[in-house]
């Protein structure tokens, strides 16, 4: 596996952590903590930079003079380490994708301030195909098939990435075996069942709706497909979904 980057859990209540994308708002899905090991192993030149949070908070800047924008905690309110999307490395600085809205906001941290982790993987989600591929750099290592977001709560395009990875206690739940909390928000819903609106990837109890436009925003795949993404995809990997 090619990344050296910690996995990590959160034990939260699904409804306050996603869009509710999987059931109603009143739904609300039990989680528990999801156990993982860090790996290190090479990474080539198609590989992906992610910065973990050192300590219990850090700051963000509008720009290298050193303006401070915002101070974001770690871990996350659902107990997961911190972790951002580089974007730009120049040494001192690093130009981080943020999870916060509007979608594909970025700010600036310093580079003492972060653990530095590559990860070769990334998600590309096809709307139109209804299809997800993960690669391992240049290469597809698994494809499937995915449910995205309805006419009036649409799935957003955009580049994006794993924030926290819960395990649902109930696997026959709307969730399914695995979700992964992204960093990308609903364009719609501002909120929902008491949280934010925050997208993800997760599994399913309708496979039958697979393949459509189904859900609040979220992306729904098969249980086995979002099972081999929680053993094999660190917290950090990119995701991109194509419009």
């Amino acid at each position: 596996m090619r990344t050296n980057l910690l996995r990590t859990a959160a034990a939260a209540t699904l409804a306050f952590l996603l869009t509710g994308c999987g059931g109603s708002a009143g739904s609300a899905a039990r989680s528990e903590p999801v156990g993982s090991a860090a790996r290190s192993e090479p990474v080539g030149s198609g590989s992906s930079k992610i910065a973990s949070v050192k300590g219990s908070r850090i700051t963000v800047y509008g720009s290298k003079e050193g303006v401070a924008q915002r101070t974001i905690t770690s871990p996350n309110d659902y107990g997961a380490v911190r972790v951002f999307l580089v974007e730009r490395d120049e040494g001192e600085w690093l130009q981080v994708l943020l999870p916060i809205r509007p979608n594909g906001s970025k700010g600036w941290v310093k580079a003492t301030d972060v653990t530095l982790a590559e990860t070769a993987y990334r998600v590309e989600i096809d709307r139109g195909a209804f299809r997800f591929t993960v690669y391992d750099g240049d290469r597809a290592v698994r494809t499937g098939k995915v449910a995205t977001g309805e006419a009036g709560t649409p799935t957003p395009p955009g580049r994006y990435f794993f924030t926290e990875l819960v395990r649902p206690v109930d696997q026959g739940g709307a969730y399914g075996a695995y979700a992964f909390g992204l960093s990308g928000f609903s364009p719609v819903l501002k909120s929902f069942a008491g949280g934010p609106g925050q997208l993800a990837i997760h599994g399913t109890n309708k496979p039958s709706a697979i393949g459509t436009r189904a859900s609040h925003g979220c992306v729904r795949i098969s249980n086995d497909d979002i099972t081999w993404m929680a053993k094999n995809l660190a917290i950090g990997t990119p995701v991109v979904v194509l419009g």
